[in-house]
């Protein structure tokens, strides 16, 4: 990548399950204050339904029609990045019956952090997210 490019923060992806294939939209308005405030960039946005059999299968925006959530934002959102083998990757975290958003985002947030580590020959080699489960255990432990 060129120095004099457009910074581009980490790429992360969220998997949100929405069990019995119940989903509010209760998260949007926090996602598109995210996108608005220019700390993420959503690069692809799937949601997909695992049949009681564990098939897996995309849904189309146009599917949800007239319901409580209005998705047509997000209509088109795609980067080419997502494909058949990410679904299927992602069955394993979604339980059968139950539909899920998958999310790939670029974190805008870091973009300049990690131009001026790629500038200084460093390389962001990994990256993750701590549970809070995990989190929580760790601080009780503490108490």
């Amino acid at each position: 990548m060129a120095n004099d490019a457009e910074p581009i923060g980490p790429i992360s992806y969220l998997i949100v399950e929405f069990p019995g294939n119940k989903m509010t939209g209760e998260g949007l308005p926090a996602l598109i204050d995210l996108v608005d405030s220019g700390l993420i960039r959503i690069l692809d946005l799937q949601f997909v339904m695992r049949d009681t059999d564990g098939t897996i299968s995309g849904i189309e925006l146009s599917d949800f029609g007239g319901g409580d959530v209005d998705l047509t934002m997000f209509e088109g959102v795609s980067s080419g990045l997502m494909d058949q083998s990410d679904f299927e990757d992602a069955s394993a975290a979604i339980e059968p019956g139950s539909s899920a958003a998958i999310l790939i985002f670029e974190n805008r947030w870091a973009a300049n952090f990690v131009q001026a580590l790629r500038n200084s020959d460093a390389q962001l080699v990994a990256a993750g997210y701590i549970p809070l489960a995990t989190i929580a255990e760790s601080l009780d432990a503490l108490d």
